[in-house]
Parts: structure tokens; sequence; C-alpha cells
């Protein structure tokens, strides 16, 4: 379901570097949560994650403006942004993903699936990114997923970090 290869090099990356990970996530409901908790050895690099799906949750548990959230359904730079850094701190980890979005068609997203995914590192944000896919439900997951996946094994195979 995933890609395992791109997932133990993130893993040996990580475990080399003797840094951790943490996911926060909305539309993709887990998914990420799920490809990095397979791997083998996780507990050496996986702190855990949390898949807050709504305002009051993202407001609650990763510090989320809820008036911004409001104004944009709680899909933006923005809100991705804030997810991505507040998770490092909420599970005491180095790097911190995140993915807010929709993965089928909605009033709110004009009829489109995209998300926002965001990767922080130490406290700051290293990279966001807008994902547009034309696949919905698991598809659009697992895009979501796999550019998240990509994203951090990029920006872990520079060596300015």
């Amino acid at each position: 379901m995933f890609d395992t290869i791109n997932l133990n090099l993130i893993k040996d990356q990580l475990i080399t570097r003797e840094e951790t990970i943490a996911a926060a996530e909305s539309v993709t409901g887990g998914l990420l949560q799920l490809a990095l908790s397979s791997v083998e050895s996780a507990e050496m690099f996986f702190q855990g994650g949390i898949t807050t799906y709504n305002i009051g949750q993202k407001s609650l548990h990763l510090n989320i403006n809820p008036i911004h959230a409001m104004k944009c359904n709680c899909v933006s730079e923005n809100i991705v942004r804030d997810m991505a850094i507040n998770v490092c701190r909420l599970f005491n980890s180095d790097w911190g993903l995140a993915v807010t979005g929709y993965a089928t068609p909605v009033e709110e997203s004009d009829d489109k699936q995209y998300a926002w995914i965001g990767i922080a590192y130490k406290g700051e944000i290293r990279k966001t990114r807008l994902i547009n896919s034309h696949d919905q439900g698991l598809e659009a997951q697992k895009l979501y997923v796999e550019s998240l996946l990509s994203g951090i094994l990029d920006l872990l195979s520079e060596r300015s970090l």
C-alpha cells in the first residue's frame, strides 16, 4: 500500500540522526500514522500522531486559531503550518508532518480534491505544499501521504540540516 523503500529510507535517516517524528492528520484520517507505524523498528523513531478532523479538535490539541480555521474550513497553508509545528511540541519530536484538505469533492473546496502538507523541524517550518488530486477518496489520501513521505525524505537528505 505504501512505498516501503521510502519508508525504510526515512527510518534509517531518522535512526542514524537520532531524531524522531510525529504526525498531525485530518484528511488522511490516520493513514500517515499507519504508514509510519508499519515500518520495522518504528518505535525507534515514530513518536505517534493525532487525527483531528474538525475545528474544535484542531484548536484544542494543536492550538489552531479557531477564527482563521472557520474562515477557511481548516484548510490553508497557515493551518498546516500550525499543525506541523504543534505536533512536534505535543509529541516531543524533532520532525512534524501535517496534512489537511479534501479527499472528495465538497462545496467548500469548489468540488476539487486537494490538501496542504507541511513539514516542521525543531519548531520551524521547512516545507509546505499544495497537492492537487484528480482521484477521490483513498487514492487521494494515499497521494497526500506519499507526497509527505517524499517531502520528508528530501529534507532528510539535505546536508544542511
